[in-house]
């Protein structure tokens, strides 16, 4: 075990963080298998299995809660602590986008011996992407990968009328991002970081941006900073080349789609002379969300119907309904 982990497992104990350490207790295990130990892997991975007691995780929720960051004014959280149990992380993408998520999991693991040759790994990633295809479940799968937990921007309770304010509120965020690991999300950034050059507001608007800026070419925190947007021509152009990694989540494809309906369906059974080709043809061009919501209406209402299997019927129907209603809904 490195020093670092060591250090940081001290300053868990002193602190009384339970979360913390359990987050470094995931660390371990993964260390210690990647240098070959998986007896001992396997059986510091039992342990944390265990169930805790109720009291005990009320009261490391409440303690959570408790040290996140509030507006000066009000009062109000100005993030939102996702539950680890929350974390949906189970992502069908092309191969050559799976591996852009992949590299960015390998270099946070392999942070120290990274930077004992003086490299950096990636910390700031920019996704992009029409609605629905999976921006904000990819910081959730990264969360749950890299085991930080995840803290989103509140921007309602962030954003505020009064001069100056917005920009100090949005610096105890990066500062709580600084003094406490996690994945930091901001989702659709393009709220405060939109163009300074075609925003009519040259005021609080302009002054969040630059301070955005500021603290994104300042970031050492020992976590992640991930941003989402649907509209990336409507960002201020110097934000980019904040980010380490800027990358497109794409509409499924054919392959994607018949995946995961498939994904979907493992926990129902589907007719055997199911035929995926007109499935998949009928949902081209869709959003991940949207193939993902007509095999789960696919599968209710077989269950509703007291069927035992999904039968093609049943996806017709729901694809036709999404089709007439133009649903966009789900993780962006």
């Amino acid at each position: 075990m490195n020093a670092e982990i060591l250090k940081r497992i001290v300053r868990a104990i002193a602190e009384g963080s339970q979360s913390d350490l359990e987050r470094l207790a995931h660390t371990v295990v993964e260390s210690e298998r990647q240098v070959g130990h998986s007896k001992l892997a396997d059986q510091l991975a039992a342990i944390l299995a265990r169930p805790r007691s109720s009291k005990s995780a009320a009261n490391e929720n409440r303690k959570a809660l408790a040290e996140l960051p509030t507006s000066r004014r009000h009062g109000e959280s100005l993030v939102t602590l996702v539950p680890r149990e929350q974390l949906e992380h189970h992502m069908v993408l092309p191969k050559e986008i799976e591996a852009r998520f992949a590299r960015i999991e390998k270099e946070y693991a392999a942070r120290e011996r990274l930077g004992a040759y003086g490299l950096r790994p990636r910390k700031t990633i920019l996704l992009y992407g029409p609605p629905g295809c999976g921006k904000s479940l990819g910081a959730k799968r990264l969360a749950w990968n890299v085991g930080l937990p995840l803290l989103k921007v509140r921007f309602d309770a962030l954003i505020s009328s009064f001069f100056g304010e917005s920009a100090g509120n949005l610096r105890s965020v990066f500062e709580t991002a600084k003094e406490r690991p996690c994945v930091l999300l901001l989702d659709e950034c393009d709220f405060i970081a939109r163009s300074r050059t075609t925003s009519k507001d040259i005021g609080e608007a302009s002054r969040i941006v630059n301070t955005l800026l500021t603290l994104m070419e300042e970031y050492d925190a020992p976590g992640l900073l991930v941003a989402t947007t649907n509209i990336e021509h409507s960002l201020d152009s110097a934000l980019f080349r904040r980010f380490d990694e800027v990358f497109l989540v794409p509409t499924p494809g054919d392959t994607e789609i018949e995946n995961l309906l498939k994904l979907t369906f493992s926990s129902v059974a589907v007719a055997d002379h199911l035929d995926w080709r007109p499935i998949v043809k009928s949902l081209s061009g869709s959003s991940a969300a949207m193939v993902v919501k007509a095999a789960q209406d696919a599968a209710k209402a077989a269950v509703l119907n007291g069927q035992k299997v999904v039968a093609p019927c049943h996806l017709k129907t729901s694809i036709a309904e999404l089709n007439r209603s133009g649903s966009q809904t789900g993780n962006g």
